[in-house]
């Protein structure tokens, strides 16, 4: 109800005479809107409420559709909320039921009438990666090194998080820049160069920075690769470029614990790194234990909000070193190589890893100042299971002490209704049981059923239409699932060797591989029982065979002559370092003994 007619049923004060200007003075309203509602023209409001694609019900069950769905991670594309909306009309009589999705501007109208909606470009991330997943792992991770962070001990400057980064030799980004009007290009020129360089970097949370290491993919060292002055700086190769358990240890070793230890002064050491393998072997667990250094892992998945690297400085040093690219670029270098990296790298490190930026990062994954706040707040708790609807307890459930009843009469058959399929169908029954019970009920009771009726009413037309949703969802993804049947369902094997092969080939070699399996199958199963028959020997082989046999019996051959004439060794058993005596013979069965030294 729109104000003009709030205006209208409470009428004027006592003593107050009635007239459309009184009550325009009073209500703040316009004499005129006044006027006009008396006589039964709608409001804007109601006209657009009757003009509106969806009923009211219905477009509140879209709005929690779409948010449940943007809370399990399948947020909705605004193209296909159109479609969402043609689907949640299918409970409608057929008379009322619409002919075509709504325009493409609806959904923008849909988010201004709800404030809870809003449009936002999302970017695509690993579902491991995903909030939704993560959200208890960041609140166990904040319990854990709060606990060491109050440590009196622990100070800001012996904190430090370590990690690795990949940069590519040469692969420019998109700037803004000033042409000519009539320029219609949309890119400009450049060098593209994909190898990957691996730096591995530490800050500190005092705004410290540790001289890096760098990982060449390569077999060895090249000369002209460090040419550039770059004192403390540690270098190393691996085949994939990224760093291992013998490089990581390297590093503690090299860097870390010489560019450390005077200023920790014998107190602890936090070293907080991701969860890859290689941080955390044997060699470095006993190193750290050592050296009283406290390693510290994050949670899978979690680096991306916990480590301060990845949070605030990894992207302003790409962001420096593209700049250093761009630089050279411009000065006539046509190829970017290994030989220019450090020459780009060392100004992009000092450019990025300033002490505003080296804190900034530690505040917002939360951990200097500790305040586990600034990550969480970002982050949506996991929804919780909804309350029963059928709690007793709930004031929207109508008790049977709450309206007086009277009986019915004995002469009336009570007509069973029919159960409604459509919306229209609950309009219908809605009113025929407010016709029925309301001449046996208070004013009061009265109101109060008809305020039930139209609840009901109104949860049964959400529930049809949250069934049509929820219909067209189940189809979308049984869809799925039969395409997925068939890929599971189908064998890797070779159809041919030729280079190209047309998918009419594909399918003939198929066909073909088929039937030769069945054939092969069916060969099987066709000699599966029968018992092999053994050759009978006949009666000349068998003599041949026994006068063989006693002649080979009255001579004995020459091996077992040459064994029975041999003199009776001893077994020999010989430690290790002890040489063997003269005459004897090492036994040629002994099993072999493990030196132990």
């Amino acid at each position: 109800m729109d104000r003009a007619s709030q205006v209208l049923a409470q009428g004027v004060p006592p003593g107050v005479p009635s007239s459309y200007r009184a009550l325009a003075d009073h209500g703040n309203v316009p004499r005129s809107t006044l006027h006009h509602r008396a006589r039964g023209r709608r409001s804007i409001e109601e006209k657009a409420q009757g003009q509106q694609y969806l009923h009211p019900w219905e477009e509140d069950v879209v709005v929690k559709f779409l948010l449940q769905m943007s809370d399990i991670g399948q947020s909705v594309r605004i193209k296909f909320i159109p479609s969402i909306a043609f689907i949640a009309t299918r409970k409608r009589s057929i008379a009322d039921r619409p002919l075509k999705p709504p325009g493409k501007n609806w959904a923008k109208a849909l988010e201004n009438r709800h404030p809870v909606l809003k449009a936002r470009r999302l970017g695509a991330i690993d579902w491991n990666r995903h909030d939704k997943h993560i959200y208890w792992k960041v609140v166990h991770w904040f319990e854990v090194i709060g606990k060491i962070l109050q440590d009196p001990a622990i100070l800001a400057e012996n904190v430090y998080n370590m990690d690795e980064t990949g940069i590519m030799l040469s692969m420019p980004g998109s700037v803004k820049v000033l042409v000519g009007k009539d320029d219609k290009r949309k890119h400009r020129g450049a060098r593209i160069k994909r190898t990957s360089v691996t730096s591995i970097e530490c800050i500190s949370a005092d705004g410290r920075y540790l001289d890096p290491m760098i990982i060449w993919p390569a077999s060895t060292h090249r000369s002209n690769w460090t040419t550039f002055h770059t004192p403390g700086w540690q270098y190393a190769y691996s085949d994939s470029g990224y760093t291992d358990s013998k490089i990581s240890l390297e590093w503690l070793k090299r860097i870390f614990h010489p560019q450390t230890q005077e200023r920790a002064n014998k107190k602890p050491r936090v070293l907080i790194c991701d969860g890859f393998g290689t941080h955390e072997t044997l060699e470095i667990l006993e190193f750290c234990f050592e050296n009283n250094i406290l390693l510290c892992r994050l949670p899978s998945h979690t680096s991306h909000k916990l480590q301060p690297c990845d949070v605030a400085v990894f992207s302003s040093l790409k962001d420096a070193y593209r700049e250093q690219v761009d630089r050279l670029e411009q000065g006539g270098v046509n190829t970017i190589g290994k030989q220019h990296f450090t020459s780009l790298l060392s100004p992009a490190r000092k450019k990025a890893f300033t002490p505003k930026n080296i804190k900034a990062g530690f505040a917002a994954s939360g951990l200097f100042p500790f305040n586990p706040d600034r990550v969480l707040r970002h982050m949506p708790q996991p929804p919780a299971d909804p309350a029963d609807p059928a709690d007793p307890a709930d004031p929207t459930v109508l008790r049977a002490d709450d309206a007086n009843v009277g009986s019915c009469p004995q002469d009336e058959v009570p007509q069973t209704p029919i159960t409604p399929v459509s919306a229209d169908g609950f309009m219908s029954l809605q009113n025929v049981i407010i016709k029925q019970v309301a001449h046996v009920l208070d004013d009061t009771s009265r109101q109060k059923f008809e305020r039930h009726v139209l609840k009901f009413t109104k949860a049964g037309q959400q529930g049809l239409v949250r069934e049509a949703l929820k219909d067209n969802r189940i189809q979308f993804l049984d869809t799925i699932n039969n395409e997925a049947k068939v890929r599971r369902s189908t064998k890797s094997l070779v159809l041919g060797k030729a280079k190209v092969m047309s998918y009419e080939d594909l399918e003939e070699a198929r066909a073909k591989r088929a039937e030769k399996e069945a054939a092969k199958e069916a060969k099987g199963k066709g000699k599966r029982g029968r018992k092999r028959k053994k050759p009978t020997p006949d009666a000349d082989a068998l003599e041949a065979d026994a006068s063989e046999s006693e002649a080979d019996a009255s001579q004995p051959s020459a091996k077992m002559v040459r064994m029975s004439e041999a003199p009776a060794r001893s077994p020999v058993v010989r430690m290790s370092g002890t040489p063997p005596e003269e005459g004897s013979v090492p036994n040629p069965l002994r099993a072999p003994v493990a030196r132990m030294w």
